[in-house]
């Protein structure tokens, strides 16, 4: 009991960051699963079953907050869900998505950079002009980032969501919005993937119950919170994210090891944080600047 307690809670928290920053709930879940001994089909079964109900739930809440561009989603989450459907499929047939992940991480930490220049480190432009994305880039957008989210435990999040934020033509509320909305596509195509491929029995009910209590919880609260950040504060806190998740595996993947790590690691924080604080102050400055600016002569 207090085991499902704790997994609840682990829910709760990874879907409180997922609906704030647009991902981080299958790869949390997936790892504590993972660490609990259950193999990697089981758990990435499990987080998708449960992320069908908190997905759904995050999708209504984020539609009520205004957080959805519409226009979007079916040519993101259409090829997410057959690229989901196949990677579930892959994974139970004990093919893993690991030979994936250094490219992955390269790819990723670059966008992570990228991102936390254009949002925090500008001034006197605004980080995100709206313009329209190419459907042709949607689409094989959605399908990698479905089959990498079912084949590897989590990916949906960590890929669409950077990926179309470095753009610069989404405000990051619409990005995380549409891109948690989505996902209710990708995760139900990879549960049915993985009802074909496994056992039903096989599947802990129990955990999956558990995420999604928490889940559901911390679904509305965090589209209420996505709605609340600026654009600038928000870029800089998912940029931010990426660098420091995929930081140890894009570090391995350019061969540095050892002690190096740890230092390479405390540096990135130190920039997160330096890079957040600077957000919070420019946006502050730009506000008094705009309030000043409507005031009559």
């Amino acid at each position: 009991m207090r085991s499902l307690i704790v997994l609840a809670i682990v829910g709760l928290i990874a879907q409180l960051v997922d609906g704030s920053l647009g991902m981080a709930y299958g790869v949390t879940s997936t790892t504590l699963l993972l660490a609990a001994g259950i193999s990697p089909a089981l758990a990435s079964a499990s987080v998708h079953v449960a992320e069908v109900g908190t997905c759904a739930m995050s999708g209504v809440s984020h539609w009520r907050f205004g957080n959805v561009d519409w226009s979007k989603i079916v040519w993101l989450a259409v090829p997410g869900a057959v690229g989901a459907f196949l990677g579930a499929v892959v994974l139970a047939s004990v093919i893993t998505a690991e030979a994936a992940e250094p490219i992955v991480a390269v790819f990723l930490f670059s966008l992570g950079v990228f991102i936390l220049s254009r949002f925090s480190f500008r001034r006197h432009e605004r980080p995100v002009r709206e313009r329209p994305i190419p459907k042709a880039f949607l689409g094989p957008l959605g399908f990698v980032a479905g089959f990498l989210d079912a084949a590897g435990g989590g990916g949906w999040g960590p890929i669409s969501t950077p990926t179309l934020l470095s753009s610069g033509r989404m405000q990051p509320r619409k990005v995380i919005g549409t891109v948690d909305t989505s996902e209710f596509l990708v995760a139900l195509a990879a549960s049915i993937g993985f009802f074909i491929s496994l056992s039903f029995a096989d599947i802990p009910w129990q955990l999956v119950g558990a995420l999604l209590v928490g889940g559901l919880i911390a679904a509305p609260i965090a589209a209420w919170i996505v709605r609340l950040l600026p654009a600038r504060i928000m870029g800089t806190a998912v940029g931010g994210v990426i660098l420091v998740v995929n930081m140890r595996t894009f570090l391995g993947a350019i061969g540095v090891e050892g002690n190096v790590v740890f230092v390479i690691y405390a540096l990135i924080v130190l920039v997160w944080v330096a890079a957040l604080t600077h957000s919070i102050l420019v946006n502050r400055q730009e506000k008094k600047r705009t309030v000043a600016e409507s005031q009559p002569a």
